[in-house]
C-alpha cells in the first residue's frame, strides 16, 4: 500500500505527503528532495518515541547523507519552548550544520512543531521533514507548513510559517498507539467531516468500529482523506489570511481548556469539547438544529471522546483534579490570548451545517460562557 498526496502552490509542487506501511521507502523519497548525499541530518524525537523508531529512522537515512545525528528532548507538551529550541541551535551550530542540511522530525506534533520553528529560524531557514508518528500529527500538525512554541503560558504564540520538505507517514505505527492517544488523534479526523467533508461524516458514522479497531484499510482511508481536506484549505489559504481559520473548529474554547487544565487532557480531547460548545453556540446563533448538535454529540462521543466535564472526570485522577480546578472565567479570559483574534475580535468557527463551516466574528464572551456551561462548566 501506497498513497501520494501533492500540496501545491498554485501550479507549483511545495511537497509531498507520503503514506507507506513502513520505514522501507523513506531513503527513496528524502534522495528525491536532496541533489546531494553529502549533507548532514538531524533526526530530532522526544525521549519516548526515540525509543521506539529513532535507530530505525536514523538507519533507515544513513545512505542519504555524510552523517546523521540525533537531538533527544523530554517528552511533553511542556518542552515546546525556546529553551529546548536553544538547545537545539546549539547542537546544530557545533555539529556545523549550514543551510544545505536538513533537519528531520519524527514524532507527534510537538516535535514537529518544534522541529520546524528552529528550521525556520536556523540560519533565517534551511529544510526540514516531517515523519509524525501519532494520528493527531498525521491528519493534522504535520500538513500545512505551521510550526511554533509556547511562550510562557501562552500557547502557539511564537511561530512560522515553513513547508516541509517531505510528509512521510508509515501508517503502521498507529496501531501501536497507546489507546487515549489514538482517541485524541480521532478529535482532529472528526473535525473534517464537520467543517468541510460531510461524505466523511457519514463515512466516519458507519465505519465508527473499523477506525477504532484499527483495521488497515480504515487507517489508510481516514488518514488519507483527511490529509486530501486539509490539502484543500491549506492550498487556498496557506498563511490563515481568511478560510484556513475553519481549520480551528474546536479550538478557541478547546485550546483555553487545555492550557487552564495545564494539558491534563491530550490536545484532542481538549478539541472535542470545545467542537461540542462550539455546536451548542452555532444552534444559539441559528445556524443549525438542535437535531444537528444531538448528532454531532453522539459522533464525537462513540469515538469515546469527552463533551462535558462530567466525563472528563471519568478520564483518570489527574483529569478530574485539573476538571475540579478548572475557572470558566479564566478560560474564557484565556481565549482573548487566542491566535485568531482579528481586530480585538474572535474569529469563531461554527457550523451552518454539517461540512460546511464558518468564520463569525460577532461570538460573545456571554454566547461563550452559555457554550461553556452547555458542556458542564
Amino acid at each position: 500500500m501506497s498513497r501520494r498526496i501533492t500540496v501545491s502552490n498554485g501550479e507549483t509542487p511545495i511537497y509531498d505527503i507520503v503514506l507507506e506501511t513502513s520505514f522501507d521507502g523513506l531513503a527513496e523519497e528524502v534522495e528525491k528532495i536532496s541533489s546531494s548525499t553529502g549533507h548532514k541530518i538531524c533526526v530530532v524525537a522526544d525521549s519516548t518515541v526515540a525509543e521506539l523508531y529513532l535507530e530505525a529512522v536514523k538507519s533507515a537515512l544513513q545512505g542519504c547523507g555524510s552523517q546523521v545525528i540525533s537531538f533527544v528532548f523530554p517528552a511533553g507538551e511542556e518542552y515546546k519552548n525556546l529553551n529546548v529550541v536553544r538547545d537545539l541551535y546549539e547542537q546544530l551550530i557545533l555539529a556545523q550544520f549550514d543551510r544545505k542540511d536538513l533537519l528531520v522530525a519524527l514524532g507527534g506534533g510537538v516535535t514537529g512543531d518544534l522541529t520546524g520553528f528552529a528550521a525556520a529560524t536556523y540560519l533565517r531557514g534551511i529544510d526540514f521533514i516531517q515523519i509524525p508518528t501519532t494520528l493527531l500529527a498525521q491528519v493534522d500538525s504535520s500538513v500545512g507548513g505551521k510550526t511554533g512554541v509556547d511562550f510562557d503560558q501562552y500557547k502557539n504564540m511564537v511561530g512560522a510559517f515553513h513547508m516541509p520538505k517531505l510528509v512521510y507517514m508509515n501508517l503502521s505505527v498507529l496501531r501501536t498507539l497507546p489507546e487515549r492517544i489514538y482517541r485524541s488523534g480521532l478529535g482532529e479526523v472528526i473535525k473534517y467531516g464537520f467543517i468541510t467533508d460531510a461524505p466523511f461524516y457519514e463515512w466516519l458514522e458507519a465505519n465508527r468500529q473499523a477506525v477504532l479497531d484499527k483495521e488497515p484499510e480504515a487507517l489508510e482511508y481516514m488518514v488519507y482523506r483527511s490529509c486530501e481536506n486539509k490539502r484543500v484549505v491549506v492550498e487556498e489559504d496557506p498563511t490563515e489570511k481568511g478560510r484556513r481559520a475553519l481549520l480551528n473548529f474546536g479550538h478557541t474554547l478547546g485550546h483555553a481548556i487545555e492550557k487552564q487544565m495545564d494539558f491534563a487532557l491530550y490536545h484532542g480531547e481538549c478539541v472535542a469539547l470545545g467542537m461540542a460548545a462550539a455546536l451548542w453556540i452555532s444552534q444559539e446563533k441559528g445556524y443549525i438544529s438542535a437535531e444537528t448538535v444531538e448528532e454531532g454529540i453522539r459522533l464525537i462521543q462513540s469515538f469515546h471522546l469527552p463533551v462535558s466535564m462530567a466525563e472528563v472526570r471519568e478520564t483518570d485522577q489527574l483529569a478530574r483534579e485539573a476538571a475540579d480546578g478548572l475557572d470558566r472565567a479564566q478560560v474564557l479570559q484565556a481565549t482573548k490570548n487566542d491566535k485568531k483574534m482579528d481586530a480585538g475580535a474572535i474569529r469563531f468557527i461554527l457550523l451552518a451545517q454539517v461540512g460546511d463551516a464558518v468564520i463569525d466574528k460577532t461570538v460573545t464572551m456571554e454566547e461563550m460562557a452559555a457554550g461553556l456551561q452547555a458542556i458542564g462548566l
